[in-house]
């Protein structure tokens, strides 16, 4: 399991700086596999990522948390200072690819094949938003994923999320 906090900073392509400060847990003499340094990368290389604000906190085989700071930028609505639901989304889907790409099969790749998010209220103004994905199944071609978005208020979430996601390189 990778945790916030743990690990070395990353060179990247494409001239983006590192949003992942972590390294592995040592397990018995083993080190960072290549399937996270590529999920790792994959959160990293993406542009809206970076815009966002994104931080992996935890990635895992199937699973990763991924946090996402306020920010007055990602305000939908600008009476009650409530974030877009858009920002909201691309997090879900985000940190569902990651968790895909974590997953024990080893897919080398992911993209989204469909995504359905139920909104169940607004985050709170001025907290950070946590999404938790877990990808529960995986086919030659196809990876199942469920996500749930809080803010600080864990116990009340935010949205829910299902989804469907292309897998490449499966071994």
């Amino acid at each position: 399991m990778v945790r916030r906090g743990d690990a070395q900073q990353a060179v990247l392509p494409f001239g983006y700086l590192p949003l992942i400060k972590d390294k592995t847990r040592r397990r018995g003499l083993g080190c960072m596999s290549d399937k996270l340094k590529l999920a790792r990368q994959f959160i990293q290389a993406l542009p809206h990522s970076m815009a966002l604000g994104m931080e992996l906190q935890e990635l895992g085989d199937g699973s990763a948390v991924i946090t996402m700071p306020y920010d007055d930028k990602l305000i939908g609505d600008p009476q009650t200072g409530v974030i877009s639901g858009g920002a909201v989304s691309a997090l879900m889907d985000t940190c569902c690819g990651a968790a895909v790409m974590s997953h024990p099969s080893n897919p080398a790749a992911t993209a989204t094949m469909d995504l359905r998010i139920e909104y169940l209220r607004a985050a709170t103004p001025g907290q950070t938003i946590i999404t938790r994905a877990t990808c529960y199944h995986v086919t030659r071609s196809v990876a199942f994923v469920r996500a749930t978005t809080t803010d600080e208020d864990a116990d009340n979430l935010v949205a829910t999320a299902t989804g469907t996601f292309t897998v490449e390189g499966h071994t």
